[in-house]
This record gives C-alpha cells, sequence and structure tokens, in this order.
C-alpha cells in the first residue's frame, strides 16, 4: 500500500496518483507497482530497492537533490501548497525528495505507517518527548539508558514541568507501580547502554496500553535488523542513524517512527518549527548504507559471537554481558524478542579504571572512541565517556563499574579481533 503520509519528507509522492512532484508538474514515478510491493518485500531486498522515487531521468541510483527551497509555477501554486492542498515540496528544511527517500525505506523496513529523518540520534529523542509531553505531564523511563537521554527526560524536562520517574526496566511491576493519573509516557531502550539491560517490549507496551501511555523504544543497539518495537506493541521507535544504519563512522543522522497520528500531529510539527532536519546529503549517504545494512549486521553479528566467548575465558576478565550468551541475566528475553546476540559487547576487567585504561591503551587495533556501530571495532569506558555525568552512586546502581568497557564489535577478522583483545587484557592484569 502506498504511503499516504502527507508530512515533510513523503509529500513529494501524490498520494492518491503515485506521481512525482518535479518542477514542471506531474510526471509518473517509475515503477510503482515495484514500489508497492516493497510492502511485502524481506529485508534485504526492501533495504536496495523500497522507497526508490525516480526523476525524469530514471536513474539508477537514489537522486541527490541539494538544494534549500522549490520553485512554484504559479503563486497560486505556492499559496496552495502552503496549505498543504498541493502536494509537494516547500523548503528542505520541510522535506527532501532525497530524505523523502530515506524515511520511506526505513517506514517499510520497520513496518511503521510513518517516518521523520532527524539531524541526530538525540534530536529524534528529544523530537519524540518534547513534541508530546506538556507542563504537568509525567514519564516513566528504565533507569538503564544513555547519559544524553536520561538528561533530557529528568533536567531538560524537569525545567519545563515535566516529572519523571526511573524504574528497574526488568521489572514489569515496577512499571505498573510507576504510573501516575498525569502520566502520559514510557521511554526505555533495549539493550540499554551500555550494560546491555534487556526490557521485556511486548509486556511494557501492554501496560502502557491498557492506560493510554505513549511507548517510546530506542532501539539503537538491537537495529530493526534484530528487533521490531512497533510490531511488538510500541507506539514510536527512535534510531541514532549515526550508529549502525549509517555504520560507517561519516555522518550524523535520526529517525522517530511510529502511527501516523502521532507522527504528524507532534514530531512533524516540531520538526518544522525547531528546524533539526537531515540534510539532503546525509540522507543519500544513509540510503546506501542501509542497502548494505544486512550484510554489515550479521557478520557483526557472528565476529560479536565468538569474541564473547573468548573474553568469559580470559584470565583477568571478571564479567561478560552479551544477549546472545546463556549466562546473559536475560536470555530467555533476549531469544523471545531479538534473532540474534547482537554487535555490542560489554565486559569487566579486574583492577577496576586503572587496568580498564591498561587494557584500552594496550590495543593495537580496535580503536578507542566513544561512538559504535562502525565497520571498525571500537571501544570506550563509560564511567569516564558516556556516563561520566552520573555520580558514582547513579553509576553503581546501573551497574558500570570502574573496570567495564563496552566494546561495538565492527568487521574486521574475528581471529585479529581476538588477537588484540587477548594481549590487551594479559597486559592490563600484568
Amino acid at each position: 500500500m502506498r504511503s499516504r503520509f502527507p508530512a515533510p519528507g513523503l509529500n513529494a509522492r501524490h498520494p492518491w496518483t503515485g506521481f512525482f512532484v518535479g518542477a514542471k508538474g506531474l510526471f509518473p514515478m517509475a515503477n510503482e507497482e515495484q514500489h508497492s510491493a516493497g510492502q511485502n518485500w524481506r529485508p534485504e531486498t526492501a533495504l536496495v530497492h523500497a522507497g526508490i522515487t525516480r526523476s525524469q531521468w530514471n536513474e539508477t541510483a537514489e537522486a541527490l537533490y541539494l538544494t534549500q527551497g522549490f520553485v512554484y509555477n504559479t503563486a497560486e501554486q505556492a499559496e496552495a501548497r502552503f496549505k498543504q492542498e498541493d502536494p509537494g515540496f516547500q523548503y528542505t528544511r520541510f522535506g527532501n525528495p532525497t530524505t523523502s527517500m530515506f524515511e520511506d525505506r526505513l517506514r517499510i523496513f520497520e513496518g511503521a505507517e510513518a517516518c521523520l529523518a532527524t539531524a541526530t540520534g538525540m534530536a529524534a529523542v528529544t523530537a519524540s518527548i518534547l513534541s508530546y509531553v506538556k507542563t504537568g505531564d509525567h514519564i516513566v523511563a528504565a533507569r538503564a539508558m544513555f547519559g544524553s537521554c536520561r538528561n533530557v527526560i529528568e533536567l531538560i524536562c524537569g525545567r519545563l514541568g515535566v516529572t519523571s520517574t526511573l524504574v528497574d526496566g526488568k521489572d514489569l511491576n515496577a512499571w505498573r507501580d510507576a504510573i501516575q493519573p498525569n502520566t502520559k509516557m514510557f521511554f526505555f531502550e533495549t539493550p540499554s547502554n551500555p550494560n546491555l539491560e534487556l526490557v521485556d517490549i511486548a509486556e511494557v507496551s501492554k501496560i502502557a496500553r491498557e492506560k493510554g501511555i505513549v511507548t517510546i523504544v530506542d532501539n539503537v543497539f538491537a537495529t530493526p535488523m534484530l528487533q521490531r518495537p512497533i510490531a511488538l506493541g510500541a507506539d514510536v521507535v527512535v534510531y541514532s542513524a549515526t550508529k549502525h544504519i549509517d555504520g560507517q563512522g561519516r555522518c550524523l543522522g535520526g529517525a522517530v517512527l511510529g502511527k501516523i497520528d502521532f507522527i504528524t500531529k507532534y514530531v512533524q510539527e516540531w520538526l518544522r518549527q525547531t528546524g533539526p532536519s537531515m540534510s539532503p546529503f546525509t540522507a543519500w549517504m544513509l540510503l546506501k548504507s542501509l542497502e548494505t545494512m544486512p550484510v554489515r549486521i550479521r557478520a557483526a553479528c557472528a565476529s560479536a559471537a565468538k569474541i564473547a566467548d573468548l573474553l568469559a575465558g580470559l584470565k583477568g576478565v571478571t564479567r561478560v554481558i552479551y544477549p546472545g550468551r546463556s549466562d546473559h541475566p536475560q536470555a530467555e528475553l533476549a531469544a523471545k524478542q531479538m534473532p540474534g546476540g547482537g554487535q555490542m559487547i560489554a565486559f569487566e576487567v579486574e583492577g577496576g579504571k586503572k587496568a580498564a585504561f591498561k587494557c584500552l591503551n594496550a590495543l593495537r587495533l580496535i580503536i578507542i572512541s566513544n561512538n559504535l556501530g562502525d565497520t571498525k571495532s571500537i571501544v570506550t569506558h563509560p564511567a569516564t565517556t558516556t556516563h561520566f555525568k552520573l555520580t558514582p552512586a547513579q553509576r553503581e546502581e546501573l551497574g558500570i563499574s570502574d573496570g567495564m568497557i563496552r566494546l561495538s564489535i565492527g568487521l574486521e577478522a574475528a581471529e585479529d579481533l581476538a588477537d588484540d583483545l587477548t594481549n590487551a587484557v594479559k597486559a592490563a592484569s600484568g
């Protein structure tokens, strides 16, 4: 079924005719039947073909429309365009044909009704939250989350008069008990950053739905390849496309996907007025990245499973956290809602921060960075980087020890990664 979403990024395609809006009027979209078939394609096919809108030139690759604005044939058409009576684009901050293709492809792949792209992952998180809540509302969130997300919920929302309660995301009763008459939103990430804690998406979404509460899931660690929150009952899913969607450490981006009513009524207006829009060039790069995502994710997951087992057997490693291992505290839930263990590993070395730093500094192949989801394997020390703003007590509550290292597996040979980690852990305990 063709998208009916008349929001920025998708309003270039006439919602009734399937024609593309060009500078000289309407012309047929290339292979509209193929586009419609995309709703039933398998992931690998959808990520290559879905959402393509070809110009009158019928180019093979997706076209890059690097423009700020768009031309109207008449003053009357401009007026109709702003009234949304005439399909087409107004201004790239509102929508762009290249960005539209990225949004449509990701929407089809995710199985969502609507998608809007943003400049960064945190822009997606912020837009999904702040576009909906207002002064006097209440948010319930899992306490195990990325530091910036926690700051948005506790500090920024707090300054706006929106209260919040952080709960143990694993405990379903904690979600129920935290609900107040003014609770409007549940927010959580699963697996969480950095300790790979899981939340039961289906059950928590069910609790929210019974009370008329919107559920937002940050799915960045699992990616849409390994987890489909909307299919499990969530209302909204957000991504940092900077991570595995780009997958090559090149650009910043984000996306908000969900039900059409939520996206059009809340997120669309927020993005139009505040301006955290994705650039067309970034959208073009991300379109090409989506084509290779299944290959990249599968290869990284296969290596991650091997590396997690290796780390578990090394002297000096006191703990390995990987959703694909049977010793993960929530292994049963991981198997239920994720078809694989993922690309992320957390492990602890004996000796705290000093040993962790020695381990990181001894690495010769794996790079140190606070990013993740790259073709290059990356490590970071959460206690002093991504979660350094938390108090020691807060980090202890989350299980983020001074000896914890977060590892994002890339596309190098697993054997080379194993050699590098073995030597580094040995150096840390020496």
